[in-house]
């Protein structure tokens, strides 16, 4: 079990409006809360599911405006949910299982407070940055993880996503498959609690079944929901990145790998000709207003 510090709470900027409730525990760990937005409608609502990025080791529901807009979300009639989660100091094997599944049960959470809340089970989409999007999309192409015979009802409830639309998003786990793409990688070893992108390296074979489970590239399959990717700077395959945890060259790899699948993914980033959707909020509330 964590402890931490007593510190002050983030607070919301001005930007975003006053949550409907907030500090709604899903989960017995002090950091499985969540604040949830309600659109004002008589019909059940869309929602819009944010996951905050900070590498899985920092970072908090509070940053919800830097992955989405919450007031454009609102107006168009969709309610927001912001998360919080362990981060991969907990004692979870491999780390990132702390993170992931908690977002899943918080998914799980929020569809069974559906007839409570006045929220459409069926249209749930995420959003998030860089390890919130990496969350984001293993939700997106994971199998569901719902247990229909479990004795407890929020188990019983879907883990699946009817689309994500995330910023700066890690698609792979997989060191090699990073080091193709981009030469100077260096993220995601403490995913699977290794010291170094070295030792990475040179643990992946033993650590492939990890690999399976948590990269989110392993995991698509034809069934998966639509995907929005959004990065800041070009791609270059092949070669060093000035950012390359964050890099466009994961975007690209993963849309050519949901073409085989028949799995739609939009892929934005800089000198791009046509651009259908500019922003993950947009993506979000065409999917979700369907």
């Amino acid at each position: 079990q964590l402890t931490f510090a007593k510190t002050k709470a983030p607070s919301y900027t001005t930007d975003v409006p006053k949550p409907f409730q907030s500090e709604i525990r899903y989960g017995k760990h002090e950091r499985n809360v969540l604040d949830f937005w309600k659109a004002e409608s008589k019909n059940p609502t869309p929602v819009a599911f944010v996951i905050h990025g900070g590498g899985w080791k920092g970072g908090s529901k509070e940053r919800l405006d830097r992955f989405a807009d919450p007031n454009a979300l609102l107006k168009a009639g969709i309610s927001i949910v912001a998360i919080n989660y362990r981060y991969v100091t907990s004692t979870e094997k491999p780390p990132v299982k702390a993170p992931l599944h908690d977002a899943a049960r918080a998914l799980q959470f929020v569809r069974s407070k559906a007839k409570a809340w006045n929220l459409d089970k069926k249209r749930i989409g995420a959003a998030g940055g860089s390890a919130g999007a990496c969350s984001s999309l293993w939700l997106a192409f994971h199998d569901d993880l719902a247990d229909p015979k479990s004795k407890d009802p929020v188990a019983r409830e879907s883990s699946r996503l009817s689309c994500a639309a995330v910023i700066g998003a890690q698609t792979t786990l997989d060191p090699k498959q990073m080091k193709e793409w981009t030469p100077n990688s260096r993220y995601g070893r403490h995913a699977f609690g290794l010291s170094s992108f070295a030792d990475f390296l040179k643990q992946r074979e033993k650590i492939l079944p990890w690999i399976a489970e948590y990269s989110p590239y392993a995991l698509v399959s034809k069934d998966d929901p639509p995907v929005y990717l959004l990065y800041r700077t070009p791609p270059a395959i092949g070669k060093d990145q000035k950012d390359p945890t964050h890099t466009s060259n994961f975007g690209v790899k993963l849309q050519e790998h949901c073409k085989t699948k028949g799995v739609t993914c939009e892929l934005v980033y800089p000198g791009l000709p046509k651009v259908k959707h500019t922003s993950p909020t947009a993506f979000l509330i065409s999917q979700l207003n369907k």
